[in-house]
């Protein structure tokens, strides 16, 4: 399994964050994470990649076992990529700095740059259809060129799992679909890593991502593949609300119920 959690429960400063949190991933498969805000996705994503300890139960990412493993080594085969993290880079460094400085996961390039590292930047910034940046300040870019760079900038180290949470977050309707367009080529590719994307909204869950998963208050309420998860009877228990599912092309949209 890439990723198999068993009976996870993880508390902090007396609160029960996550309870008994069960999941697999298998190798092929592309995930999306569905919760609304305060519902325990960061907190599995920081379980996942081993920033936080379960309380009770086991977790194993890529067929190691968290207490057997160096925890440090395995995160380099996890990219994880945030908005959050635009707030950390240096604005005023080139694209191609931005992007390259993901092989060693540092906020600034300090190593030697080899050639096959440019030529890999370049590579990757041209697959995610960002070419024309390349030599360009990282601060003139739009919200959503900058998303496709810091997914490049996450693939620099050719990673085995790739988190993609809430990408679209701040884009408008043309920017957020030319945005999965480029995460629909990224996760069609062959030696496409396994894709984890985390959202609140059905509708960026595109056809690729073929399994879904409901967390609310820190448990999960429902994981599997799409036909039986997306319904409007399963999102209306989970939303604790009535709501009607409506399929648009490929895409799943939810509205209020009457």
């Amino acid at each position: 399994m890439i990723i198999e959690i068993e009976h996870a429960t993880y508390r902090k400063e007396g609160l029960t964050l996550l309870k008994d949190v069960s999941w697999q991933v298998a190798p092929g498969e592309h995930w999306a994470l569905l919760g609304l805000n305060g519902s325990g996705k960061t907190t599995l994503l920081n379980l996942i990649n081993g920033y936080f300890w379960p309380s009770e139960g086991t977790v194993r990412v890529l067929g190691h076992r968290f207490g057997e493993v160096d925890l440090r080594a395995l995160r380099r085969a996890i990219g994880w990529v945030s908005t959050s993290l635009q707030e950390k880079l240096y604005v005023s460094d080139r694209v191609q700095n931005i992007v390259i400085s993901g092989k060693h996961a540092t906020i600034g390039l300090y190593d030697h740059i080899e050639e096959e590292d440019i030529e890999l930047a370049r590579s990757l910034i041209a697959k995610l259809g960002c070419s024309h940046l390349w030599d360009r300040e990282f601060r003139t870019c739009s919200q959503g060129e900058k998303q496709k760079l810091l997914i490049a900038r996450a693939l620099m180290a050719k990673p085995r799992i790739l988190i993609l949470d809430e990408p679209c977050n701040g884009l408008d309707l043309f920017s957020r679909e030319r945005l999965l367009d480029s995460i629909k080529e990224l996760a069609e590719s062959p030696d496409a890593p396994t894709l984890i994307y985390v959202t609140h909204h059905t509708e960026e869950i595109l056809p690729v991502f073929t399994h879904t998963l409901l967390i609310r208050q820190g448990e999960i309420v429902r994981s599997g593949r799409n036909e039986d998860v997306l319904t409007s009877d399963v999102l209306s228990g989970f939303y604790d609300s009535p709501v009607v599912v409506e399929q648009h092309g490929e895409r799943v949209y939810v509205r209020i119920g009457d």
